[in-house]
């Protein structure tokens, strides 16, 4: 029985509530109590119904927010150390600052990560009123936060800030040399808003801290020879449309052209280039995995349709599209340390956060960080109409279906929102939507500064608009005057995503709190997500109306969106596989570096190493020296460490060749030359500190990115597949 029940409560979304509830039903009976109070006392953190008794009553005094039980059963989930999944419009802000201002009153600080600057400042600053009446600090931090406005930030007990500009803080840190410059304090308690985004989509995106700049390689007369090269000739793209590999014919075009030998072992540089050359041109495409603004190539993030801030593939790749689109490429350097957004939060002693969508990933969010899923019930119950999927052979077929329902309903006055998979999709349709004598709105990459204005507009009568995703815009869709009468707000999906939590984030817009509202995808059978995961599937014959009604239609759809599911999971395996040895690494050199930045330990080693030299240094300015010269010698050994697992990883696919497990390779080499890094530390500082005038140089400018890590593997994985087939040349 036991057995049963542990199994149980380990299902996606098992935690269970009956705990919680009774803390909210004594919470409840004190109400009256508290409400009597001219002034609140302090909460006992011991006793967590006095806690939310407290603590309602001082949002309903400071916001005029009253917190409906389930929002309270929310905050003693994340209290609990639990991911809380809250369905749009239930108060996911007010739970997520009452549970930071319950861990604040236990003495612990708080980072509360949300997924973008625009959420940090309006949520700390919304809620700065009740931490006020909770005798609890708040501050929060963006992009464009000055050091001393980032160093106040995280002085107060509950810090908001983006995933990215803590992480870039965090690797700012391990750069200083002064133990009194540091920034950030030491990790206690991660509050993470949209956790699913945060842990699971954005944890294959590596933090950079880079320095040394130079220009990158633009390799213009690699993209003018890719666009000569035909697909299904020269080269060819596999059914996921995750990798592009050239053909036999194409490889003995190029090596004509070129007058090289592509496949030699030792000359891989030729290869390389050409392959992110082709990469750029046939598996990445404007408007859809990224824009031109300004005179620079900007990516966008697929999860959230928005430009990515300060984001870019690596350099080769970057330099890629770049000459791709004729552009000046962009500054690079050596990286001087880099950290995964996984590897940020999994600093943190607590971790806990809140989201619409965390079932559909509670494989992952246990796998990788140890954390359950709590499901907090609706205040309200949901009455939004989900329209089963509108199926059709074609997308011309679809489309044209698809604007008409936006016509007819638009008749009726109620307000429609579109989600569209990519920029181009969402201005070709609002061209098609305008050729028919409608005025919709269009948010995408290129407008989301506008977003909250736009959003907050959509449920109003007669709105039409158009969002390329609407995870993680932050903002309630609310009714306008009469629009319940009309049914609610309409969501209409013009495709599904590659995640259904992204079909789901997308449907929960409508039905908030109760609200009337209906939801409805329209699907193409030739639709990008049915042709790369369920391309062998035979798909039914239309109907004599054009639409597909065959129950099987359904099953293909639904199956291709659980093959690009299990293909995204085993790609965040397969970047942890890799970089868990890196964090482990990472972790004892930063206890060295901590060491010596704290301590007196590079005196000491040095004094001993060489005691002549170290008495003839003056006194007072001995200890820093060894300081400097140790620090010195730490980071520049690491940034060559980082540099020569950078190279293994780019070729280590071909040991597969040899039959050998790549990843295992990966392990061995890294392993032996790690081994070595602090011999060569030690030798290095030994002979700074023994040279006349020692050179401690460091970069003149350092600047932080985030790298989209190649989805599609490296330039050797976009080979293999023919390599072993023998259809290419090794």
């Amino acid at each position: 029985m036991t057995g049963i029940v542990r199994n149980l409560l380990d299902r996606p979304g098992g935690v269970s509530l009956s705990p919680y509830r009774k803390v909210v039903k004594a919470a409840a009976e004190r109400a009256d109590r508290i409400k009597a109070l001219d002034e609140l006392p302090a909460p006992d953190m011991s006793d967590l119904a006095g806690f939310c008794a407290i603590t309602r009553e001082a949002a309903d005094r400071t916001l005029g927010l009253r917190p409906y039980d389930v929002q309270l059963i929310g905050t003693l989930a994340l209290l609990d150390g639990k991911i809380a999944e809250m369905a749009t419009g239930e108060g996911k802000t007010l739970s997520g600052a009452m549970a930071a201002a319950g861990y604040a009153l236990q003495g612990r600080r708080v980072h509360v990560i949300s997924v973008n600057d625009y959420l940090a400042r309006r949520d700390a600053e919304w809620m700065a009123p009740f931490y006020e009446a909770m005798g609890v600090t708040v501050g929060w931090l963006d992009q464009n936060s000055t050091p001393a406005e980032r160093r106040e930030a995280y002085a107060r007990d509950v810090t908001y800030g983006p995933v990215s500009e803590i992480g870039f803080d965090v690797l700012r840190d391990r750069l200083r040399t002064d133990a009194g410059e540091l920034i950030v304090p030491e990790p206690e308690v991660a509050l993470v808003d949209e956790a699913d985004s945060v842990l699971v989509d954005e944890a294959k995106v590596p933090l950079v801290m880079a320095g040394s700049s130079d220009v990158g390689n633009t390799v213009p007369e690699m993209a003018a020879l890719v666009r000569t090269l035909v697909r299904g000739y020269h080269y060819e793209i596999d059914d996921q449309a995750r990798n592009v590999y050239l053909t036999p014919k194409g490889a003995e075009t190029v090596e004509k052209l070129l007058e090289v030998e592509l496949y030699d072992e030792n000359e891989p540089g030729t290869l390389i280039e050409l392959n992110l050359a082709l990469h750029a041109h046939a598996l990445l495409a404007r408007d859809v995995d990224y824009i031109v603004r300004e005179g620079k190539v900007q990516l966008i993030n697929p999860s959230r349709g928005r430009v990515a801030v300060l984001q870019r593939w690596p350099n080769g790749l970057q330099a890629a599209v770049e000459a791709k689109e004729a552009l000046p490429a962009s500054d690079k350097g050596e990286i001087l340390d880099s950290i995964t957004v996984q590897g940020l939060i999994k600093r943190y002693p607590r971790v806990c956060g809140m989201t619409g969508t965390a079932v559909a990933v509670s494989e992952q969010l246990g796998e990788f960080y140890g954390l359950k899923v709590a499901v907090i019930p609706s205040n309200r119950p949901c009455v939004r109409e989900d329209e089963p999927d509108r199926i059709y052979p074609t997308a011309p077929e679809k489309e044209t279906a698809l604007v008409e329902e936006i016509q007819r309903v638009h008749e009726t006055g109620r307000p429609i929102l579109i989600g569209t998979l990519d920029v181009a999709e969402s201005e070709s349709l609002a061209a098609l939507l305008r050729g028919r004598g409608l005025d919709p709105v269009v948010l995408n990459a290129k407008n989301d500064a506008e977003e909250a204005a736009i959003i907050a507009r959509a449920g109003e009568r007669d709105a039409i608009t158009v969002s390329t995703q609407m995870a993680g815009r932050g903002t309630d869709i609310r009714l306008g005057e009469g629009v319940a009468e009309l049914g609610g707000l309409y969501v209409i999906g013009s495709g599904r995503h590659a995640s259904s939590r992204l079909d789901d984030q997308l449907r929960g817009r409508a039905g908030r709190q109760g609200d009337p509202g209906g939801s409805v995808f329209f699907v193409g059978l030739d639709d990008e997500l049915v042709t790369q995961f369920a391309a062998d599937e035979r798909p039914p014959a239309a109907d004599p109306d054009g639409r597909v009604r065959h129950r099987r239609a359904a099953y293909i759809v639904g199956h291709a969106q659980r093959v690009a599911e299990g293909v995204n999971l085993e790609i965040h395996r397969n970047t942890w596989r890799y970089t868990r040895l890196l964090e482990q690494q990472r972790e004892l050199i930063l206890e060295w570096r901590d060491k010596v930045l704290h301590t007196d330990s590079a005196a000491r080693a040095l004094a001993e190493a060489d005691p002549e030299r170290w008495a003839a240094l003056p006194e007072d300015t001995r200890e820093e020296i060894a300081r400097q010269i140790v620090l010195h010698a730490i980071d520049t050994c690491w940034t060559e460490h980082l540099a020569f697992l950078h190279d293994l990883r780019e070729g280590i696919h071909l040991r597969a060749l040899g039959r050998m497990s790549p990843v295992d390779e990966f392990h061995r080499e890294a392993v032996a030359e790690y081994k070595s890094l602090q011999a060569e530390i030690e030798r290095r500082s030994l002979e700074a500190f023994e040279a006349p005038e020692p050179d401690l140089r460091r970069p003149e400018a350092t600047w932080t990115y985030l790298v989209q890590d190649n989805p599609f593997g490296t330039e050797w994985d976009r080979i293999l597949k023919r390599v072993k087939g023998g259809s290419a040349r090794t």
